[in-house]
């Protein structure tokens, strides 16, 4: 019996999966077994077709493929390559399949394709540390050359594969990894990468000088952020624009992103700018929340931005649902037969209009809405849900004589300089996202800032949670400031973007 490892994905991580043949007499016929999904029940004719189009012949045997643990259900076309290699070299002897993983889905002339599949089961495999070889095609091989410490092997074809194993010197085979080429930053000995392209400029926005400054503050700490303001005011345009000025990324994020581009049937693209996800209120709570067989939009935005515009309209069963992921950074689902935990990273903004019909603050429109219809509108957000957002902002109503107040370029520089004082503290996480523990630890009061902070807690009747909320952001606007400790003016405008 012979054995290649491969694995499968169950949700998002990779299980190893031992592919084990036996050739038996008797009728002969080709089983695949271990609850294979019809993906690999279909890799037969391929793989058939595959070898006899290359002038292999197929053994006239009774072949039977065990993908083990048989537990498990596997998924995937990535098992063609180790099924076909099984059975190519069934009568060779001193082949060593042991220290070596090998993907690949088969054309039915023996060429080696790439699937979406193969990028995020060898990551999951590479930081379970599983995996230190690996067999694959060249396209893949491209993908994978950005997770480190892995030696890569690249074949074109089915051909090549089976020459593979029958060479000693398979340096002939490596394929050469590729750096990230991007403006980077090293903090102890770590890089950060990042883009100064700006698509969608801040420079674009007229007026609006505290909104932006808020949402300057949300890109510095991965602040949670709701923007209220009549239609037109630049609610939207502002979440467009917040990607493009987001902290530096470390390749851990990078990769992170690409597996989700990859599990949402994207192409990766490996560039250093966070992600963006913009559900429509229309929605359902599968695709928003996720479920144990699909990822949600609230996975697919980890690591980056999720964007909900006119929030009232979202059904309150979605809205509840967010405070497990904007409280804990993690969303835990739970079914009979199988629990999945998803990391939530994500900076949230949110943006509504003050009315149902949006002419509340206006100075030139008469409001259509009564009273009841108003407080009907707002009471849609919950407190215990309002309680999460950490920066609150009423924005003006546009004016034609408004100026642009800043560019991107200049927002960005700010944030990485901010990003920086956060990571030279010692912190894994950016300000928005640190837990109790490190609040106490880096959200260091001066004896002037403490006495305003109790001040203001017994005035408006903070919460536990509200305390920390304005403690993040106060440590993240003197961050911006290069202050070591918070100092009174920056509690104090910490305190300003507080709901009342």
């Amino acid at each position: 019996m012979k054995i290649i490892k491969s694995a499968s994905l169950t949700n998002i991580e990779a299980n190893e999966v031992l592919v084990e043949s036996t050739f038996t007499k008797g009728l002969p016929s080709f089983t695949i077994v271990g609850l294979p999904s019809d993906h690999i029940k279909e890799s037969k004719d391929r793989t058939k077709s595959a070898l006899l189009t290359n002038d292999y012949k197929f053994p006239p045997k009774k072949i039977t493929i065990n993908l083990a643990p048989s537990e498990i259900k596997k998924t995937g076309t990535h098992f063609d390559l180790p099924i076909a290699l099984l059975i190519a070299l069934y009568e060779e002897k001193n082949i060593n399949f042991e220290n070596i993983h090998i993907f690949g889905e088969l054309s039915l002339n023996g060429e080696i394709k790439d699937s979406t599949s193969i990028f995020p089961i060898i990551l999951s495999l590479a930081k379970q540390e599983i995996v230190k070889e690996v067999l694959v095609c060249e396209k893949s091989a491209q993908k994978i050359s950005k997770i480190p410490n892995i030696k890569i092997y690249c074949v074109k074809n089915l051909f090549e594969a089976i020459e593979f194993f029958s060479k000693k010197n398979k340096n002939d085979f490596l394929y050469k990894k590729e750096n990230l080429e991007y403006e980077k930053i090293n903090i102890n000995n770590k890089d950060f990468y990042y883009e100064q392209k700006y698509p969608s400029d801040f420079l674009d926005i007229k007026g609006q000088e505290n909104a932006i400054n808020a949402a300057l503050i949300a890109a510095a700490g991965n602040h949670n952020i709701l923007l209220e303001g009549s239609p037109g005011c630049g609610k939207s345009m502002i979440a467009k624009r917040l990607p493009y000025i987001m902290a530096p990324m470390s390749l851990d994020e990078i990769l992170e992103i690409a597996k989700l581009q990859s599990l949402d049937l994207k192409e990766p693209d490996f560039r250093p700018i966070r992600v963006s996800r913009n559900p429509h209120c229309s929605s359902t709570k599968a695709s928003i929340m996720g479920s144990s067989n699909s990822l949600g939009e609230v996975a697919l935005a980890n690591v980056g931005l999720l964007f909900f515009d006119e929030i009232p309209h979202f059904p309150g069963s979605i809205l509840e649902s967010l405070r497990e992921p904007l409280e804990d950074n993690c969303l835990l689902i739970s079914r009979a037969n199988s629990k999945i935990k998803y990391e939530t990273k994500f900076l949230f903004v949110a943006a509504m209009n003050p009315c149902p019909c949006g002419n509340l603050l206006s100075k030139t429109k008469n409001c259509r809405c009564s009273e009841l219809e108003i407080k009907r509108y707002k009471s849609k957000l919950s407190e215990p849900f309002l309680d999460r957002i950490d920066l609150c902002v009423v924005m003006n109503e546009t004016n034609i004589d408004d100026k642009s107040i800043v560019d991107s370029k200049t927002l960005h520089n700010k944030v990485i300089e901010a990003f920086k004082m956060q990571i030279l503290r010692g912190q894994k996480n950016l300000n928005g996202k640190l837990d109790d523990e490190e609040i106490k630890k880096f959200c260091i009061l001066t004896n002037e800032s403490q006495e305003l902070l109790r001040k203001a807690t017994q005035n408006f009747d903070m919460s536990f949670r509200s305390i920390n909320k304005v403690l993040k952001v106060s440590r993240t606007i003197a961050d911006l400031d290069g202050s070591s400790d918070i100092k009174k003016e920056h509690l104090l405008k910490s305190l300003g973007y507080r709901r009342r």
